[in-house]
């Protein structure tokens, strides 16, 4: 009889959003050969602000497996179609980052092409008109399935707006049952091979020494693993993503249950607006070099839709990456691995893909260099281009306070000045390889915040003037059509997926 090998043992420190999405997804697709433990401490707390998503959320739960009305009630989640932006390019200004289609491309150019020929002609009403999602977003809709009035029309695609820490404890009883070992306790030193370098193991405070082949670090903003540990290096953005404190307080759910996350543009930061079904998470995003804390909470407290539920909790935080976020035999996913601003939701979404390369990319007992070689590639590209888009909203400004103003000034990295000159030119977006903001969320925010194009591709000329504005208004029409079928989001809520009070 063959004697089995010991299981390859994975150990991931720290619980949170971060650890347990990491140990739900490697319990779920590594079902033999593996053995996954989690280490944290109830009296370790989590940050806990990444309240809301963006539509691949949907994939990872499907791919868990997990019922979405069920998840829904236990994270006490509503339904978002997008990211409204109140006052980013001036005051008093709103647009929306919706999911989903903007307009219809007709042959081989994108419909931006045709609509800004249209609105120089006199035939076409603003970009908002022509996106479902934001039609649906602001009647407060909500619909998913088939489309309603025929195939003429695109799906709604959407994400969630949810309780990071009752997310967190739902995929906790998820992994549980399907065998990841939780030990709970601090760790207070860091094991280390003498000969690899390679840590070998976690010390508890109890005593208790926790081996393991490879190590997530899912350790927050300290980084216990890779940066503490084994000095991966960090690379600052802070002179392009200026922003470097929050105030985080719930507020009395008695707003309107919005089926989109709003972000107001403040003095020297902004302020988030997600509703939930039990309460509204709100926060203040700020520059300490240009506004006292203080001052800070007195913004925040002001700008509340309800009564605060809680005093203002403060976080520290300095946006930029690990130089290398697979270091040796660590991994780090979350907070641990670098940090933005959750401006476009996106703090969710890198922990899901950091996930997903992982098990693409995934070690046995030894690690290969290529294999960590590509995985840190690929990392630097998704993190550098969603900081590209974060700055794009900031730099792209006409506010006058001190803060905006240097925002304005700022020099850009060259991967979003040349997307920023193609766009000015003739209204071109490229996205590059899989980075993950499509065209149409470059449009919506390149136009939002004020970049209009100098020029249209020349095919856009080719339509007869008369058949341009009623291709406009028929698809104006049909967007206003289907989303005046759909329910309103609070009774889509209450059919399908209302948490128990």
């Amino acid at each position: 009889m063959t004697e089995q090998p010991d299981p390859v043992t994975i150990v991931i420190a720290g619980g949170g959003s971060a650890g347990w999405m990491t140990a739900a997804a490697l319990d779920r697709f590594l079902e033999t050969g593996y053995r996954i433990r989690l280490i944290e401490s109830e009296e370790i707390g989590t940050v806990g602000v990444g309240e809301s998503t963006i539509p691949q959320i949907r994939l990872f739960n499907e791919a868990l497996g997990l019922d979405e009305d069920a998840f829904v009630r236990a994270t006490q989640a509503t339904f978002k179609l997008g990211i409204e932006f109140d006052g980013w390019s001036r005051p008093g200004a709103r647009y929306m980052h919706a999911f989903g289609a903007v307009g219809r491309d007709v042959g081989l150019i994108a419909f931006q092409h045709y609509w800004l020929r249209a609105r120089r002609l006199g035939l076409a009403k603003s970009l908002d008109h022509y996106a479902l999602n934001e039609v649906a977003a602001r009647a407060d809709k909500m619909h998913r399935g088939a489309p309603l009035t025929g195939p003429a029309v695109p799906p709604v695609p959407y994400a969630f707006q949810f309780d990071a820490g009752l997310y967190a404890a739902y995929l906790r009883r998820f992994a549980e049952l399907r065998g990841v070992e939780r030990t709970e306790g601090k760790i207070v030193e860091v094991i280390r091979d003498g000969k690899s370098g390679d840590v070998a193991a976690l010390l508890l405070e109890s005593g208790e020494r926790v081996a393991g082949d490879i190590f997530i670090d899912c350790t927050g903003f300290r980084g216990l693993l890779i940066e503490q540990t084994l000095e991966s290096g960090f690379e600052d953005w802070s002179h392009w993503l200026a922003c470097d404190r929050a105030l985080v307080v719930p507020s009395a759910g008695t707003g309107p249950l919005t089926p989109y996350t709003r972000a107001r543009a403040l003095t020297a930061g902004w302020q988030w607006r997600i509703p939930l079904q039990h309460r509204v998470g709100n926060g203040h995003v700020y520059s300490s070099s240009h506004l006292s804390d203080d001052e800070a909470t007195a913004l925040l407290l002001a700008n509340l839709d309800s009564e605060p539920l809680a005093d203002p909790r403060p976080l520290r935080f300095k946006a930029g990456k690990r130089r290398r976020a697979w270091e040796r035999n660590v991994i780090a996913i979350g907070l641990s691995s670098g940090f933005l601003e959750p401006l476009e939701s996106t703090s969710i979404h890198m922990i899901q893909s950091a996930v997903s390369r992982l098990l693409k990319l995934l070690p046995g007992r030894h690690v290969a260099a290529a294999d960590r070689d590509e995985y840190n590639r690929q990392t630097d590209f998704e993190i550098e281009r969603i900081r590209d888009f974060l700055i794009l909203h900031y730099q792209a400004n006409q506010r006058d306070e001190p803060f905006w103003q240097e925002c304005r000034a700022m020099e850009l990295p060259d991967t979003l000045a040349r997307k920023i000159a193609l766009f000015r030119a003739n209204g071109n977006i490229v996205r590059e390889h899989e980075e993950l903001f499509t065209e149409v969320g470059w449009l919506q925010v390149l136009i939002g915040q004020g970049v209009v194009p100098h020029g249209y591709h020349p095919l856009a000329d080719q339509i007869e003037r008369g058949d341009l504005g009623e291709f406009m208004e028929t698809i104006e029409l049909l967007y206003a059509r289907e989303a005046g079928r759909m329910t309103s989001h609070v009774d889509f809520i209450a059919r399908h997926c209302a948490a128990p009070r």
